[in-house]
């Protein structure tokens, strides 16, 4: 067997990043998680870093280091999502306090250090909020950009368009500025637009399933889905939730789930009307060279197999 994938998550819990974490928590035969680095961006940084911790002490794993980064955007304002993942992030069930410690290093730090430190070419960063950090990271430390594996992202849409606004994603207009500096880094970039995440759509059935594993992880992840479904119900007329961040995840521990092309993506900075649009030439009519393995459909019955079987696990 290879050896587990090393990976830094960056996230912004949201529901969605907390099943995403338990899915990596869960997969130790095929990710090795380093840490985790909290990010602003559903929610303000001091209730993402607490949330990273509930979710950690959740999956059993109060020996996971979990950082805190960057509290605001690189150049904007903070613009959050409390009206899709309620006033806490995590909303839904109660959750408890945390004890588990939050590290003392900054995480911008803390990803420096690590792909310093560990064999180039090692280390995964998988950002599933903002990509503040990651882009802090590269300004700060561009030597580390040749020693990154790869980078798979949740963020962005081509057909799908926006979720925040008529042309943008959430993750990238949160802050353009760092989307821009992270996909003309050169690094290997694997996406997880809307146009897949909104194939992974949560049911009845799926729901039940988790409830019926009757463990701690299988609850709380049945209400927050219980919650979460409910805004993408009522906006889209669907049967239940996209599960945008696992998508990640299951694509490192599966990538034959999902099909994509290799295109060009850029990043709108400087428009009010399409600010933070994922501008995708999917049909390949400019000249400009590809960055990006722009993923395009899942396995959704494979996708949502892989979450029962890994959760059940925790």
């Amino acid at each position: 067997m290879a050896a587990p994938r090393k990976i830094i998550i960056d996230t912004d819990p949201g529901q969605d990043d907390a099943v995403a974490i338990l899915l990596a928590l869960a997969s130790p035969d095929e990710i090795d998680v380093l840490g985790i680095v909290a990010v602003a961006g559903n929610v303000p940084l001091a209730l993402t870093e607490k949330n990273t911790r509930i979710i950690c002490e959740l999956a059993g794993r109060r020996d996971m280091h979990v950082y805190a980064g960057c509290d605001k955007p690189l150049k904007r304002k903070l613009v959050t999502a409390e009206h899709v993942h309620g006033k806490t992030g995590l909303d839904g069930p109660q959750l408890p306090v945390p004890t588990m410690p939050l590290q003392t290093i900054h995480g911008v730090d803390f990803i420096i250090e690590t792909l310093r430190s560990e064999p180039a070419g090692t280390v995964t960063l998988v950002p599933i909020g903002p990509l503040t950090n990651i882009a802090a990271a590269f300004e700060k430390a561009p030597d580390i950009k040749e020693r990154v594996e790869e980078i798979v992202l949740m963020g962005g849409a081509y057909f799908e368009v926006g979720n925040i606004t008529p042309a943008a994603e959430f993750n990238i207009y949160v802050d353009p500025e760092a989307a821009d500096i992270v996909f003309n880094s050169g690094v290997q970039i694997t996406v997880m637009p809307l146009d897949v995440t909104h194939k992974a759509l949560t049911s009845a059935k799926w729901i039940a399933d988790i409830k019926a594993l009757d463990t701690d992880v299988g609850h709380m992840v049945a209400s927050w889905t219980d919650f979460f479904e409910r805004f993408d119900t009522e906006k889209y007329g669907s049967q239940g939730a996209p599960l945008h961040d696992p998508c990640t995840i299951a694509y490192l521990i599966n990538p034959s789930l999902f099909q994509g092309r290799f295109i060009n993506v850029e990043i709108e900075t400087q428009s009010e009307l399409t600010l933070g649009m994922t501008v995708a030439d999917w049909w390949g009519v400019t000249d400009r060279p590809a960055n990006a393995m722009f993923m395009g459909s899942v396995d959704d019955a494979g996708f949502f197999n892989l979450l029962t079987e890994r959760l059940a696990r925790l």
